[in-house]
């Protein structure tokens, strides 16, 4: 599936803080309708349905039809696969988004970082397994871009829908973070 890029109005959907909290509730219960996320999240299913059809109608989730009943809908992440566009061709709008879109992402790890650490000794096994790795790596701009395509590609071996997925699976975050150190121009 090829990629699509981020528009304004797609920015603007995903840029709101209940947006993200509900993809992320999305993310870890696999499928859930709008009166079991408000309960996980403390607000109202007036609130959680109409951000749901927000999301939507961007493509960041669906319905789940075959659970439907009556008035009850069910709805799960599409797995859209979207890249932001090179900041360049951002107009400032797009760029204004993007930046408050990835504020609340970092708030979001840095949340979610202190919420396992404080599970952590509770986790049994999965306690254990937990990979860390900080490093860098020099590269050019085409290396770069080279590399973040395998790290994709990885990341898309290992997804798979929640029906394929074994009972003893856990999601696992994972992020990709990609700043050059700034360096003085030699001349």
């Amino acid at each position: 599936m090829a990629d699509d890029f981020l528009d304004l109005a797609m920015a603007k959907a995903l840029a709101n803080p209940l947006r993200q909290r509900i993809l992320r509730e999305l993310e870890l219960v696999g499928e859930a309708t709008s009166t079991v996320l408000a309960a996980r999240l403390g607000v109202t299913s007036g609130g959680t349905s109409y951000n749901l059809r927000v999301l939507a109608e961007h493509g960041f989730v669906e319905e789940v039809r075959e659970r439907a009943h009556g008035r009850q809908r069910w709805w799960r992440l599409t797995r859209r696969s979207v890249r932001f566009p090179v900041r360049s061709r951002q107009s400032p709008e797009l760029r204004a988004a993007i930046e408050e879109l990835n504020r609340l992402w970092l708030a979001e790890d840095a949340e979610t970082f202190a919420r396992f650490q404080d599970v952590r000794a509770r986790m049994g096994p999965w306690a254990d397994a937990v990979p860390y790795s900080r490093g860098s790596i020099r590269l050019t701009l085409d290396e770069l871009a080279a590399f973040f395509e395998d790290y994709l590609a990885l990341l898309q071996k290992y997804q798979r829908p929640a029906d394929e997925t074994p009972l003893e699976a856990r999601t696992v975050l994972t992020r990709f973070f990609a700043f050059p150190e700034p360096q003085e121009e030699t001349t």
